[in-house]
């Protein structure tokens, strides 16, 4: 498979002058992330018109002026999967990437497997089987051999089509803008996992008191500075359950810390001290201050009403043609359910009754649950049988 190899910041940067003016661009990154603080960029394969390239960011790591072009405006930007690809252009250039195509998002919005594979996708799309070979690789090393760089450039070769085939279904159908809203939504969801402090997700701290949690919270940026000083996964700097523990007993005694089983390994031996310190500005931080518990779940609202919805969810998607687990779960109708049902100050609008989902989900489930419209079976050789018919 002929193609460009880009070796140095130089090179990317007349590549980039020279695939500026197309309209559209296909890529994919392969990476590792078992064992450093972020996964680590290992290369970037590119199709954009009679180009067919791969960058190499092991030889040099400057390779911003990619990402920089992925943000401007004006053309169609094409991906598999993108959430990765997503971060690493917000890591790169503080901004998400313009005018994105997730070919795995576009094929849950007419009816596709969701999420599929690319593989899955490549093969009912392109009739195309991608070799497999290279799938465990370790895409760190150098040199790279022949397969590996086929395989890579496998990812990128029939995006473009595939693209070709989904925009014309989701235009078919009239969904370009649910797309572009989802799109729009995931990748705030990536920049939000990048920018906001995610301590709430240490497991275990759930039950904790207020100057515990605040206790989790000093942990949990002192682990994400040292974890990123020694690029090393954060929970194998600090686990969360020696984050709970410590933060249970809320000592800075050095010696008491050490008795914790688990708190002996060698590589927290000479940063005792910075964790006491952490653990004392939890301790000196005012009561008003204190970050409070998330309130407790509330109970579940008619809960044979909740498995009927989730139930339900199936049947709009299939009417829809739009696959399930693109629309919305079980986690989704108990929050529906309880904001209409048992709505409580402060509330949050649930997903189901926002955007597109609002439109073809939150409407009908609302007008079902004042008796407006009822459900029948339509097929009882359909996978999904029932319907919503006005009574």
């Amino acid at each position: 498979m002929q193609h460009e190899s880009i070796n140095t910041v130089d090179h990317l940067r007349r590549f980039c002058d020279e695939i500026a003016a197309q309209s559209v661009i296909a890529f994919d990154t392969e990476f590792v992330s078992e064992d450093t603080y972020r996964p680590k960029l290992c290369l970037i394969q590119v199709a954009a018109g009679d180009h067919l390239a791969i960058i190499d960011p092991i030889a040099f790591p400057e390779t911003e002026p990619f990402w920089e072009l992925l943000t401007e405006p004006g053309r169609t930007v094409i991906a598999h999967a993108a959430r990765e690809e997503s971060r690493f252009c917000y890591r790169f250039t503080g901004k998400p990437i313009a005018g994105l195509f997730d070919t795995q998002l576009a094929a849950g919005f007419v009816g596709m497997e969701y999420p599929a594979s690319l593989a899955t996708l490549v093969q009912r799309l392109v009739n195309k089987t991608l070799p497999k070979g290279e799938t465990r690789t370790d895409w760190g090393r150098r040199p790279l051999s022949k397969d590996q760089i086929l395989y890579a450039l496998s990812d990128v070769h029939d995006l473009v089509e595939m693209y070709d085939q989904l925009a014309s279904m989701v235009d078919k159908l009239q969904r370009r803008a649910w797309l572009d809203e989802e799109t729009e939504n995931f990748q705030q969801k990536v920049i939000d996992g990048e920018t906001r402090e995610n301590w709430r997700r240490v497991s275990g701290s759930s039950g904790l008191k207020p100057r515990q949690l605040e206790t989790v919270r000093r942990l949990w940026l002192w682990r994400e500075e040292r974890a990123r000083q020694l690029d090393r996964l954060p929970r194998r700097v600090l686990r969360d359950d020696l984050m709970v523990e410590l933060a249970r007993r809320g000592t800075t005694n050095v010696q008491k810390m050490r008795n914790i089983r688990g708190m002996e390994r060698r590589g927290l031996i000479d940063q005792y001290d910075e964790i006491a310190a952490s653990i004392q500005a939890a301790l000196d931080t005012p009561e008003e201050d204190l970050p409070r518990r998330p309130r407790g779940t509330r109970r579940v609202v008619s809960p044979m009403l909740s498995q009927f919805l989730s139930t339900a969810i199936a049947c709009i998607s299939r009417q829809h043609k739009l696959a399930p687990p693109i629309v919305g779960n079980a986690d989704d109708v108990r929050e529906l359910l309880g904001y209409e049902l048992d709505r409580r100050q402060h509330d949050p609008t649930p997903a189901l009754l926002k955007g597109w989902r609002g439109e073809i989900v939150g409407k009908t489930f609302r007008r079902l649950l004042h008796g407006e419209v009822a459900i029948r079976i339509a097929d009882v050789r359909e996978t999904q049988p029932l319907e919503f018919i006005e009574p």
